[in-house]
């Protein structure tokens, strides 16, 4: 039996997908439309956008990634929490502070963001850029673009972002690669945020946030920064609400800073913050159904973390575990200065607790 015509058709039936999946935007007259437009808005030859899509795929999973759960079940923040802060991110945290000192210091001396509120971005985004996601940039944008309606407009302007980006860059637009949603490097920035936030923090030419610590730490800062953070303000305040009836009033006021000390004092909120005070803060609770809801005031600072990724589950996230990476790094830094002689750099034994050292 000649197996050969068999074998051919086999390869013929396995390969039709793919090369219909590669032209799957290419034709579409929607696709057409956006070339078009771009081609002309932003002086792009159309051949160059027309042989991008050509090579785009269609992912349905990023559909299914970023659709909203059909039963997403009761907020709580019991469940959200550990999910970010736990001994994984808190230890990798701390590693990625000793290894990075100098840019963390750096960047909150020009930005005015504490290293810890960084260090809290970066880690619960990409676990310190461990998890940046491998999904091509250009068919991600490009299905969530033209094939998810519930926020096509968005994701045509990040699609738009991504082919200036690659100019900018000198790159090829088919190189990006990140999240389901075409988000790029540690600190997970669209391409709109890249081509507006991103900085070349290691000054080498180049901002790379893929391979470059130094350029995510200053971008990160730098876009607290450009969306109003306030150096040396506070971020959060813990409160506590006499009626949850009058507080959530308060709460659905929305998230940004409207409600001052004299209005928290009337919807019996009471917190460390004086009746009197100029300060605006928002009312916030931490739900979690079967425990007592937390009630936190956030402020300016917290309002701009949630510019990052707009839920006060996110801002309070980095907030905790950038203060729980900041106490461990620096107890264990504190460890090791007790573990050597200050005079001659040689290991020593630990004090024991009630010990006096003696003077040298």
């Amino acid at each position: 039996m000649n197996t050969k015509p068999i074998l051919l058709a086999l390869c013929a039936s396995l390969l039709l997908p793919l090369s219909a999946q590669a032209g799957y935007f290419s034709q579409r007259e929607d696709v057409q439309s956006f070339i078009r437009d771009l081609a002309q808005r932003e002086n792009f030859q159309p051949e160059i956008l027309q042989a991008a899509f050509d090579d785009a795929q269609e992912l349905p999973k990023v559909i299914e990634l970023i659709r909203p759960p059909s039963n997403p079940g009761v907020r709580s923040w019991q469940r959200y929490r550990p999910r970010f802060i736990n001994n994984q991110r808190i230890s990798a945290g701390v590693q990625f502070w000793r290894e990075h000192a100098a840019s963390l210091a750096a960047a909150e001396a020009k930005t005015g963001v504490p290293a810890e509120i960084i260090v809290g971005i970066i880690g619960v985004e990409t676990v310190y850029g461990r998890n940046m996601g491998n999904f091509s940039a250009l068919s991600a944008l490009s299905t969530l673009a033209f094939d998810y309606p519930p926020r096509a407009e968005l994701f045509r302007r990040e699609l738009e972002a991504l082919f200036l980006l690659a100019r900018e860059q000198n790159r090829d637009v088919r190189d990006y690669r990140g999240s389901y949603a075409g988000a790029l490097g540690q600190p997970q920035f669209l391409p709109s945020s890249i081509r507006n936030f991103a900085v070349d923090g290691d000054q080498d030419g180049r901002i790379d946030l893929r391979e470059s610590p130094r350029d995510a730490i200053f971008s990160v800062g730098n876009f607290l920064a450009g969306h109003g953070w306030q150096r040396g303000a506070r971020i959060v305040m813990a409160a506590q609400v006499e009626d949850e009836a009058q507080a959530k009033v308060l709460v659905d006021a929305g998230i940004l800073p409207a409600v001052n000390g004299q209005m928290l004092r009337q919807a019996g909120v009471h917190s460390n913050l004086p009746e009197q005070a100029s300060e605006l803060v928002t009312l916030v609770d931490m739900v979690s159904p079967g425990f007592q809801t937390e009630y936190w005031l956030g402020f300016q600072n917290f309002y701009v973390i949630t510019r990052y990724n707009r839920s006060s589950f996110y801002a309070m996230s980095v907030h905790d575990l950038g203060q729980a990476v900041k106490l461990e790094f620096e107890a264990r830094r504190d460890l090791t200065q007790l573990s050597h002689s200050p005079a001659q750099g040689r290991k020593v034994a630990p004090r024991k607790p009630g010990k006096t050292a003696k003077r040298r």
